[in-house]
């Protein structure tokens, strides 16, 4: 299903009057200016249901000016001072979409979802407070454009800012560098400070919004200084979407998560606008909104959508009922016609009959806003069409100005916009002796100081809270045991459905908080996978300014017999903006944690990847103890990402066969090596790489002392960690040099299949490791 435009270089499908044609798109010539390029393509512009639309519009408003008849006045007043703003505010909606289409068709535009008719509702942000959290659909961008033009300290809206809005939007259209939302990265509504971006993924906007409204209550009550507090205590949250997307998964969570709070008693202010034009694309809503209400369970509002004076009050009430009471409410502008389709790709007459077209078409809602605006004696017929034409020419110039920005060009630009910049780190593991650094003291098993590092951090940092299922009682594997009661409403537990669960933590981090979100088990994850990659695009989203500060902590990973593949897994998602890192000890694992809190006050992504297997684990060989750890008691001390242990046999040097694994692979591989340790006349070495999703210096710099290495990977075999990094090793290794033709690597992983219950037969074992080294070593 196309959610956005996708120009076509040589034909573009051009709506004329709900007939879908298609044409050959005037071939480039010298003429390299928007400008001269509609002059080019005219005759196809005209054929544009938008120019049909427009013409129309322009041939009401000449016969307006001569009405004598006065107008009956709305019973819906609006602020005062504003009805001009909001009027022209809609016709910069109406001139924005109007171009982004003609740009789309000269090749100069790259976005075409618009405001199809819903141009009325900019009056909701005449409602909102400039500290009230907002995320906008696509289609809301009146909310967008009102919301952004600033006013004076004389209350009258400055059109220099207005200037800028409409400038800014015509950089998203056409993808410039100069894009305050997304630096030409992609087309979204946004840019004030407490305004979120909306991907174009359905309703994925609405869980975050709904854990803004959480963490907002909850950070001013931990949080005692200003500077961390993102939103004012009183402020509400507003999120909006279309009533096809009332069906999806992504806002049925978030409005179960908002009656959740309601029903508990907790402080929940999110209003859900929807805009009700009874179409998604091409599925016909047949009134399904309405029945959808009657079980809503939450307060209700309802207005026409075309009518401005109602859009304002009714999202006015729908607000200070939230701001008041500290409750959802739902606020629905009915009875809206979709315009022109949903994208200029969007065929309609393959699904609707052409009268409708032309009946969506004709629309009126431009012409009730007008009659409105009238009615309220603050502006004449004469001023509408004069305000009309004024804006039509500030936007299509911005929209020339716009296309000449450059745009995206550099693979470097997006690689540093993925992640915020890691906060600095020093190397603690490097040049700490043979083993690296160790900690002195009791050794106690792996979750026991994982339950430590947790305390110490919800102890010296206000800020960090932890939210996840089950975490209350302790979690299944009690890492989370009597947190809780330390530390209450900052170890919170929330309903099992992980979309709910890590949008709240995305909406808790935006409102200020530093949220660890724990998924129970690493299978998990892929129920909640999409909301996972809206985490993680944020940053690159937002041109590197947005950075989503927060830490997972996925357990439930690699081997173990209790669960089977759902409870044992061994697959990873690493998407570009997070770091993945898993790591093999206590010891490690606290600095590891103290790392990642650091660069989620930085507003980095860090993933902290738990191997079930070792959680419990006291023994290396035998009955040795040798996997019990000391505390690190140091709280300064953390781990950059960048460090790897190195486990060797020979305290003077290194061995000449490196085997390289993380996790539970680890021991596994210490294991092994124990194992042959008779049989071998070359040294083995054991390197811990902790960080998954890239390769680490550490890793780099050791390689260079090894003339074999097995990667050892406890992921499946074809979705492993070590087959993406080994390109980036094999590039940086003794690059350019000799040497690497003489190195001799090999790559063991899990077996790609799933994992029976009662069984560890399809995991990396001891005798695969023992294989790896053996044939590598006879090389």
């Amino acid at each position: 299903m196309l959610r956005h435009s996708q120009f076509r270089t040589l034909h573009h499908q051009i709506q004329i009057n709900g007939r879908s044609r298609t044409q050959h798109a005037p071939r480039r010539t010298l003429a390299t200016l928007l400008s001269e390029k509609r002059t080019t393509a005219s005759s196809d512009i005209e054929a544009l249901s938008e120019s049909v639309a427009l013409n129309e519009f322009r041939a009401y408003l000449d016969a307006s000016k001569s009405r004598s008849a006065p107008i009956q006045s709305s019973p819906f007043e609006l602020p005062a001072a504003t009805t001009v703003p909001l009027l022209q505010s809609i016709f910069t909606t109406f001139w924005l979409h109007y171009h982004s289409r003609v740009a789309s068709l000269c090749g100069e535009g790259f976005y075409t979802i618009g405001p199809c008719g819903e141009e009325n509702l900019s009056g909701a942000a005449l409602a909102l407070e400039e500290d009230d959290s907002v995320a906008l659909h696509y289609r809301h961008l009146g909310i967008s454009v009102l919301r952004g033009w600033r006013r004076r300290s004389d209350g009258k809206y400055d059109q220099k800012s207005f200037e800028k809005v409409v400038l800014d939007r015509a950089r998203g259209y056409t993808v410039s560098l100069s894009d305050p939302v997304t630096a030409g990265n992609h087309c979204a509504l946004g840019g004030n400070p407490t305004d979120f971006i909306v991907t174009s993924t359905l309703a994925s906007q609405a869980p975050p919004a709904v854990g803004r409204a959480l963490g907002n209550t909850l950070a001013h009550h931990v949080i005692k200084s200003s500077d961390h507090l993102t939103f004012p205590k009183k402020a509400v949250h507003y999120v909006t979407l279309g009533d096809g997307s009332i069906n999806n998964a992504h806002f049925l969570a978030a409005l179960n998560l908002a009656r959740y709070a309601q029903h508990n008693r907790q402080k929940c202010p999110v209003v859900f606008g929807i805009s009700n034009n009874e179409m998604c694309i091409s599925l016909k809503g047949n009134k399904y909104l309405s029945n959808f209400l009657q079980s809503a369970g939450v307060q209700v509002f309802e207005c026409d959508g075309n009518r401005i004076g109602e859009v304002y009050q009714s999202t006015r009430d729908a607000v200070e009922y939230s701001r008041k009471k500290g409750r959802p409410s739902i606020v629905v502008y009915k009875d809206l016609k979709r315009r022109f389709g949903h994208a200029a790709t969007d065929r309609q007459n393959a699904y609707l009959e052409d009268e409708v077209i032309e009946e969506q078409r004709a629309g009126g809602n431009l012409e009730r806003a007008c009659e409105d605006a009238v009615a309220s004696g603050e502006i004449s017929w004469d001023e509408v069409a004069r305000i009309f034409e004024e804006v039509g020419a500030t936007v299509e110039h911005a929209f020339d100005e716009a296309s000449q920005e450059p745009k995206v060009s550099e693979r470097k630009q997006q690689l540093e916009q993925a992640s915020q910049p890691r906060v600095e780190i020093p190397r603690l593991l490097q040049d700490a002796g043979y083993e690296g650094k160790v900690a002195e003291g009791r050794k106690d098993i792996m979750r026991k100081n994982m339950n430590k590092g947790l305390a110490e951090q919800l102890e010296t940092n206000p800020r960090v809270v932890y939210l996840g299922e089950d975490v209350e009682h302790g979690g299944y594997y009690l890492v989370t045991d009597s947190l809780a009661k330390k530390f209450p409403r900052r170890v919170r537990d929330f309903p099992p459905d992980e979309t709910t669960l890590i949008g709240a933590g995305m909406g808790y981090a935006q409102a200020g908080l530093v949220p660890i979100v724990e998924i129970p088990y690493a299978k998990y994850l892929d129920c909640g996978a999409d909301m996972f990659f809206e985490a993680c695009v944020s940053n690159w989203l937002s041109g590197g300014k947005a950075g989503l500060g927060m830490v997972f902590r996925l357990q439930g990973f690699d081997r173990g017999t209790f669960g089977g593949n759902f409870h044992t897994h061994n697959t990873l998602h690493m998407p570009p903006g997070i770091d993945v890192v898993c790591y093999s000890n206590g010891e490690d694992y606290i600095r590891g944690l103290r790392g990642a809190v650091k660069q989620a006050e930085g507003g980095r992504l860090t993933m902290l990847v738990d191997c079930t297997d070792l959680l419990n684990k006291r023994h290396l060989v035998g009955k040795d103890k040798g996997w019990l750890r000391a505390y690190p008691a140091d709280s300064g001390e953390a781990l950059s990402v960048h460090d790897v242990r190195v486990y060797g046999t020979n305290p003077s040097g290194r061995g000449k066969i490196a085997v390289v694994s993380y996790g539970n692979g680890v021991v596994t591989s210490l294991q092994a090596r124990e194992e042959l340790s008779a049989e071998l006349k070359e040294d083995v070495d054991v390197i811990d790489c902790m960080l998954l999703s890239e390769a680490p210096d550490g890793l780099k710099e050791e390689l260079q002392m090894y003339d074999k290495v097995v990667f050892a990977d406890i992921c499946k075999e074809g979705q492993n960690p070590f087959s993406g990094m080994l390109p980036t090793l094999n590039r940086t290794v003794d690059k350019g040099g000799a040497e690497l033709s003489k190195k001799q690597w090999s790559l063991i992983a899990a077996c790609k299949t799933y994992n029976p219950l009662g069984n560890l037969v399809t995991f990396l074992n001891v005798e695969d490791v023992k294989a790896a080294i053996n044939e590598i070593n006879e090389r």
